[in-house]
């Protein structure tokens, strides 16, 4: 007996709107494990005052920048958390 199969439901209407919030995803998780990176290294001590206030207003401009696109595409920051089945959610939850 074969397995069952994963089917797409590619529905032309919201294609567009699907593939939005599939790249806004994988931007936000892109953009969260950064942000971690950048807080290990400054936690570790290895960064100077002028490298954390720069990583600090960087990171700020990019959280703004991914609540600007999501408004633009209409998305709350929960809509760009998929749902993974068994394994729980792709982004952790705040």
């Amino acid at each position: 007996m074969d397995a069952p199969r994963w089917r797409v439901a590619a529905d032309p209407e919201t294609v567009e709107r699907d593939l939005s919030r599939l790249v806004l995803t994988l931007v936000e998780l892109i953009r969260q494990l950064v942000e971690r990176q950048c807080v290990r290294r400054m936690e570790q001590g290895d960064l100077t005052d002028e490298q954390i206030e720069t990583l600090g207003v960087t990171l700020m401009r990019l959280e703004g920048a991914m609540a600007d696109l999501r408004e633009r595409f209409g998305f709350a920051p929960e809509d760009l958390n998929l749902d993974l089945g068994p394994l729980g959610t792709l982004l952790p939850t705040q």
